[in-house]
């Protein structure tokens, strides 16, 4: 199975802007995709539309080679989950998840195989006479998974499924969806606003802003080769650091002339014709190096220290009052208030080009 998008589009009656516009994307068989992106970025657009809930305004989208533009969505062999579970209140967690079927007139023995294989599954075999008002949120999103399994679609569409529970529950719903996707073997495709969730899940993310997608590939790539500097912020907790400059005799120099930074061998070819221009430089909290150890180093005052545990998040001031984050191990000792010095390690640096914002290297 594939699902495919080739410059897709939407505009609403009555606005003149587009909401999504451009999209090509291909989906593959037993991917993992996550949408992903800030809210009002289209990215529920883009599932409502591969669903067949929303019309698609321009462009093509093929389940395989199906054009399926104006297929219903009964037809399209999709289930959907919802960010609220929406469950029949008045029926039990069998009947929730046996109800699709029952629809479509299947006979009663291949309803209750099909409900007894979720419900193990899905670990709700001792819930399956409790009415939804009795069982915890977590089983409660079971249910709703469990009512998409049972029709053994070839894709399933997922809208923030995991939003309203908690952060426990959420890290532990995170595996199973994980564990379930391997277990059936379809298209999975998910939307959320979590960057964690899309970094521990996806085989594929497809990161979107202003309704345009903005890079897709895997995990690692949004993080060791972000394409722009959208992704760079969006992507990494804390936020990726960037420093405005540009580049004078092969060095970056910022605008203030506080960081100066020799570019390593493999940065050095791509940057040669970037001299004279605006260039923006990108450092992740945590290549940084405590002391000036590597690379040339920079004087800066901690204002705030955050303790996580097993790092410290400091929240620094260079002299002229640019902000810069460091990640440092939590057993390092840092007081807010204190002046330190610390240096950077060149192979970790990201450029982009200060006018559009793309990566040069």
């Amino acid at each position: 199975m594939e699902v495919t998008l080739k410059n897709i589009g939407k505009k609403y009656e009555g606005r003149e802007e587009f909401t999504l516009r451009g999209i090509d994307l291909k989906i593959e068989d037993q991917d993992f995709c996550v949408i992903l992106g800030p809210s009002g970025c289209g990215k529920t657009t883009l599932l409502r539309m591969i669903a067949g809930l929303n019309s698609i305004t321009e462009g093509d989208l093929y389940f395989n080679d199906k054009r399926v533009n104006r297929t219903p969505p009964k037809d399209r062999d999709i289930a959907m989950v919802f960010q609220s579970y929406a469950l029949y209140p008045h029926m039990t967690v069998y009947d929730n998840m046996a109800f699709s079927l029952m629809m479509r007139k299947e006979n009663k023995k291949f309803i209750h195989e099909r409900v007894m294989e979720a419900a193990k599954l899905l670990e709700l075999t001792d819930y399956l006479y409790s009415k939804p008002s009795d069982i915890s949120g977590g089983q409660r999103q079971r249910v709703a998974l469990g009512r998409a399994i049972v029709r053994k679609p070839k894709v399933f569409l997922m809208d923030e499924p995991l939003s309203n529970l908690d952060a426990k529950l959420r890290e532990h719903m995170r595996v199973e969806l994980v564990r379930l996707h391997k277990t059936l073997g379809s298209i999975t495709v998910y939307v959320t606003h979590d960057q964690t969730e899309a970094m521990t899940m996806a085989t594929k993310i497809v990161l979107m802003d202003d309704g345009k997608i903005q890079q897709v590939g895997k995990p690692d790539e949004f993080y060791n080769k972000p394409a722009n500097i959208f992704v760079a912020k969006f992507i990494g907790s804390p936020t990726m650091n960037i420093i405005e400059g540009s580049m004078k005799n092969g060095k970056f120099i910022s605008n203030d002339g506080i960081i100066n930074v020799k570019p390593s061998k493999e940065d050095e070819e791509s940057l040669k014709s970037y001299e004279g221009r605006k260039v923006s430089l990108g450092i992740r909290a945590e290549r940084f190096e405590s002391g000036g150890h590597i690379g040339d180093t920079f004087e800066c005052t901690i204002d705030v220290v955050e303790m996580l545990g097993k790092e410290k998040i400091l929240y620094t001031r260079l002299e002229n009052g640019h902000e810069l984050i460091i990640s440092v191990p939590g057993h390092y000792e840092y007081n807010e208030g204190e002046k330190h010095s610390f240096g950077y390690d060149i192979s970790a640096l990201h450029f982009f080009d200060g006018e559009t914002g793309r990566r040069i290297n």
